[in-house]
């Protein structure tokens, strides 16, 4: 099979051919169809993310067809269609497991950092931590929901019944939660980079009731804030924006320092508060949810082999939306040799 491969953080994924992985009793074999390129995957990829496993496949917004599945495995079948998250694994019995937050596991292990992901065209996943996919979305479209979708939708559940909402970074994840938001009847005000006039045009095609820079003053105090940018200094700006009792969420697995601020801005009751991982609860819910609204992600497709592009634009900012990694190909021969929906689309 073709995988695009981290040897070393900081330099480009090489292109390698590799045997189609040795599927064990308790996991599943996937054909992957598609990857959404995530940020994290750039964290990952740019060392910024210590320890990965090396070398590495990245990728962990996978859609990909059940090919094979261990002995053990009872809850898919042969051809189900599937999506694998960032978690992909925990002890189950550490302090947090037991108290039903695995998200916060002792001992986890996360797909494309630890576990290796979906730049490939098969992948092996534990079934226990996969979902079933909303049948209308196509592969494209569904891949963004596995990542940005569920925690950006972790990061509301966490903004209570905020009915004013800001969000700052206007990207993969703030594009899908900016219409859960907006269908629950909040009013959403979107901060891009200064002078992206897409990614603004965009929050308001999707509901957002005003759009404009992150260094621009809110046109009112705001009940909460989510930042979806891994920008350090965002987090005073979100507190000045915030009013009294307000929260500010930080969105994302890596950010980069906050500076120092004045008590003043928190003061008032203001919460800082961060997003870690996701649990399965989450990823069941807010499938669900997509599938009523029904949510539609933007995408740009990029082919397996040019995942250095996509992480490069992605990096660059020049992206609205997400991209996703065409990854399926026919590999029938290697095979019979290995071990036992709605949308609005670029390129």
């Amino acid at each position: 099979m073709r995988a695009m491969v981290l040897r070393r953080p900081g330099e480009a994924l090489q292109l390698n051919h590799l045997s189609v992985p040795k599927l064990q009793p308790e996991q599943l074999l996937l054909k992957v169809s598609a990857c959404g390129v995530c940020r994290t995957d750039l964290h990952v990829v740019d060392g910024e993310l210590a320890n990965p496993k090396l070398p590495l496949i990245p990728g962990h917004e996978i859609v990909g067809t059940v090919e094979a599945a261990g002995a053990r495995v009872t809850r898919f079948k042969l051809g189900d269609r599937v999506g694998v998250p960032w978690l992909g694994h925990t002890c189950g019995h550490c302090y947090y497991c037991r108290s039903r937050r695995e998200n916060l596991c002792d001992y986890p292990a996360f797909t494309g950092y630890t576990l290796d992901g979906g730049y490939a065209e098969y992948a092996v996943a534990d079934p226990h931590y996969c979902f079933f996919l909303p049948e209308h979305y196509s592969n494209l479209h569904v891949a963004p929901l596995l990542c940005a979708g569920l925690i950006g939708y972790r990061a509301l559940v966490m903004a209570g019944d905020a009915e004013t909402l800001g969000l700052y970074g206007f990207g993969a994840a703030a594009h899908i939660i900016a219409q859960v938001a907006v269908s629950q009847g909040r009013r959403v005000f979107a901060f891009t980079r200064p002078g992206d006039v897409e990614a603004q045009g965009l929050a308001r095609q999707l509901g957002a009731v005003w759009a404009g820079d992150s260094t621009d003053a809110a046109p009112e105090a705001l009940a909460a804030a989510i930042i979806f940018a891994p920008v350090g200094s965002l987090v005073p700006v979100a507190l000045r924006t915030v009013r009294k009792g307000g929260v500010v969420i930080c969105a994302g697995i890596h950010m980069s320092d906050i500076p120092g601020f004045p008590y003043a801005i928190l003061w008032g009751e203001r919460k800082i508060h961060s997003v870690a991982n996701l649990t399965r609860r989450d990823g069941e819910a807010f499938l669900c949810i997509a599938d009523k609204i029904p949510i539609q992600t933007k995408v740009r497709a990029y082919p397996l082999t040019e995942a250095n592009q996509a992480l490069s634009d992605l990096r660059d900012g020049t992206l609205q939306g997400a991209a996703v990694l065409e990854c399926g190909r026919e590999c029938d021969n290697e095979i019979k040799k290995a071990p036992d929906g709605p949308g609005l689309r670029e390129g």
